[in-house]
């Protein structure tokens, strides 16, 4: 497999839901036809902008111009970034303020960010009104190649992540390659791990295409808009197939299960970025599909060679402060994964994986065995 060469135009890439169905437009520069586009689609709407301060300093003023170019008048929402603004108190600063511009069930949203911001704004477009379109506009890596599509919009929960939230799908995401370069090398790290995540769960040749290629991805040579089309139209498919997620789109969630009780046992926090812990989680999957029997040893350590190649951590001991602060307890771990969103009635459901480039949905996972597979996880020294 190769990447394609880049050229000027956008990639367009349908996703299949009747009357739902909506384009994400992938290309560098595609942000200056995002008026054009509205305009097209919604003539006359009024637009407001959520957005958070960093973003909102690089890449507000050229959306708000592009907008403005087209005739569209908008307003902008600004709140603090990082997952903290995932929360009731900023949800509730987000909807008064759409109510507060006049937004309407005509009008639309623009959630203009990262995974938290589309989050966020799909969540509160979702309910004010009882339901406003919005758009997406990802501006990391992890929005543009994964939360951006579909339709998953939330906040958490003091007990575990996206705990509340609703499915409302975008109208259009306008997804820029080029805002990719302002992005810290440890962003865009978090949103790589995403970008294996399709490979490993569904097309074993990506992955092997990305343990050759990811330094391209990197340095936004072609391979980089290549890995992002093609990690988009993976979850296009599955979306496309199973919009609540009653069935595959479940293999979505590859390393999550882990990933987000770690992020809540961090707090929520900077320690550790979402796609950092969708890193270890994958990884962990993989080794514990190994412990299952269900691959070789030799393919979850090719799981873990990949990530930590580009500078992902792999193992839960890589988390800042994570076992001096007395956060490296499996018990802990265990009561937090039991609010994971999978979890049915109360019997652990897991993402794992049958050999490289095939997931598989595991129901009624021995807890006893996922706790004690934890607990030597966590007392593994440095290097293993």
């Amino acid at each position: 497999m190769t990447a394609p060469i880049k050229n000027s135009n956008p990639v367009v890439l349908d996703v299949a839901l009747g009357a739902r169905a909506y384009d994400i437009v992938i290309g560098r520069d595609v942000l200056g036809s995002l008026g054009e586009r509205i305009k097209a689609m919604r003539p006359g709407a009024r637009i407001a902008i959520v957005t958070d301060a960093t973003v909102a300093m690089h890449w507000l003023e050229k959306a708000e111009a592009a907008l403005k170019g087209a005739g569209i008048e908008s307003s902008r929402i600004v709140v603090g970034e990082g997952e903290s603004s995932k929360s009731y108190a900023v949800l509730e600063e987000v909807c008064e303020a759409l109510i507060a511009a006049k937004i309407e069930r005509n009008d639309l949203v623009i959630a203009l960010g990262g995974g938290v911001i589309g989050d966020l704004a799909g969540f509160a477009a979702a309910i004010v009104r009882r339901g406003v379109d919005f758009v997406q506009v990802p501006t990391s890596l992890l929005a543009q190649v994964d939360s951006s599509v579909g339709g998953k919009t939330g906040i958490n929960s003091p007990h575990g992540k996206n705990l509340v939230g609703a499915f409302h799908q975008p109208i259009l995401v306008v997804a820029d390659t080029s805002v990719l370069d302002t992005l810290s090398p440890r962003q865009f790290r978090a949103g790589y791990a995403e970008v294996a995540k399709y490979g490993l769960l569904g097309d074993e040749a990506f992955f092997t295409w990305l343990e050759s290629n990811h330094a391209g991805v990197f340095s936004g040579s072609a391979a980089r808009e290549h890995a992002i089309a093609t990690s988009c139209r993976a979850k296009a498919a599955i979306v496309s197939r199973d919009e609540r997620e009653t069935g595959e789109r479940a293999l979505l969630n590859l390393g999550h299960t882990f990933g987000h009780a770690l992020e809540a046992a961090t707090g929520f926090s900077d320690r550790l970025f979402h796609g950092e812990g969708v890193s270890i989680g994958m990884v962990l999957a993989a080794e514990f599909s190994a412990h299952l029997n269900m691959i070789a040893p030799s393919d979850a350590e090719r799981v873990k060679r990949h990530l930590a190649s580009v500078g992902l951590p792999t193992r839960m001991q890589d988390i800042a402060g994570f076992r001096q602060e007395g956060l490296a307890d499996a018990d802990a771990l265990m009561a937090l994964m039991a609010q994971d969103k999978k979890v049915k009635r109360g019997r652990l459901t897991f993402i794992l994986l049958e050999k490289i480039g095939k997931a598989v949905i595991a129901n009624d996972v021995d807890a006893p065995r996922v706790r004690n597979f934890i607990a030597e996880k966590l007392s593994q020294q440095p290097g293993r």
